[in-house]
């Protein structure tokens, strides 16, 4: 099977944990993953031109991504968040404005880029300011499968961005706390699988799927439900558990996978990095279904 050609744009930024510097941003975090699942990952973003955004380069080398889309901005740092880890592992985020990924420049590489992927994975926090949120709209114009990872953060959570994203995405990812957002913001029935039926028929999109925590996961095709009901685990630290469960879940849908089998892969692998520190945790499969050695501590973990 051929690879896919995925361009996963927006924020890459270094969280500050009890542990240390970790890099990140859901993108950045779905991109390597995505990469790690065997996918032809593109990531675009922006760095400073400081030690941390050096380092942020280097270290995406290292991972096995292509750096060719990440730009440096010589005006702005390296973007940085302040992330305080609450009962759980569960985090809080103080995210520094501006960064350099708020100035995502459209370039000739970056547009060939997304006009050539077969997906596109985008979110709302990189379009908080206006250059970044004018590069990412571009996709608009590409033939791609559209994903949109919600991924509101507070205060940037604008309603009206949320809105022009739903209406370019063709397949949703929202954890339930976002779901309750979204029904505030669209007037959509209170009851879950009613609200997502309206969501997917009010914007148009092909697919829906909500991450519930330690509860697993459902996924709305257009038509059927399938859930899932998780993995019984001990979290250390669930930064980056949704991008790699997003990765994981793109990956099956890709090579049309049955939906209750991308959605119980994509659940393991995102209990897999709730198990660790960090978003980008390393480990070696060879095949999508390997993902289920992670969880057996099995040789898979590099």
């Amino acid at each position: 099977m051929k690879k896919f050609d995925i361009v996963c744009i927006g924020e890459i930024l270094w969280d500050s944990m009890p542990l240390g510097l970790f890099l990140g941003g859901a993108p950045f975090n779905v991109a390597y993953h995505l990469n790690k699942l065997g996918a032809n990952v593109h990531f675009v973003s922006c760095v400073g031109d400081d030690d941390l955004g050096h380092e942020a380069i280097k270290r995406t080398a290292i991972h096995g991504m292509s750096t060719d889309l990440i730009q440096v901005n010589y005006k702005y740092k390296t973007g940085f968040v302040d992330v305080d880890l609450g009962a759980k592992g569960i985090p809080f985020y103080d995210i520094k404005k501006p960064a350099a990924w708020d100035f995502i420049t459209q370039t000739k590489e970056l547009c060939e880029a997304m006009q050539n992927a077969d997906v596109i994975v985008f979110g709302t926090l990189a379009q908080r300011m206006e250059t970044s949120r004018k590069t990412i709209s571009f996709l608009e114009k590409c033939s791609a499968l559209k994903v949109l990872d919600l991924n509101l953060r507070v205060p940037f959570d604008d309603n009206e961005i949320v809105q022009s994203s739903l209406e370019m995405a063709d397949f949703l990812k929202v954890n339930i706390d976002e779901l309750d957002q979204l029904k505030n913001w669209f007037n959509l029935p209170s009851k879950n699988e009613e609200a997502v039926s309206e969501l997917a028929r009010k914007f148009e999109l092909k697919c829906i799927t909500i991450t519930l925590g330690g509860d697993g996961a459902v996924f709305f095709d257009g038509s059927k439900w399938v859930e899932n009901e998780g993995e019984e685990i001990t979290a250390v630290d669930t930064v980056g558990a949704g991008d790699a469960f997003l990765a994981a879940l793109i990956t099956g849908y890709v090579k049309k996978l049955p939906s209750a089998e991308c959605l119980k892969l994509a659940n393991k692998l995102g209990a897999f990095v709730a198990t660790c520190y960090g978003g980008t945790p390393d480990y070696v499969i060879q095949n999508f279904t390997e993902i289920d050695s992670l969880l057996k501590n099995e040789s898979a973990v590099a």
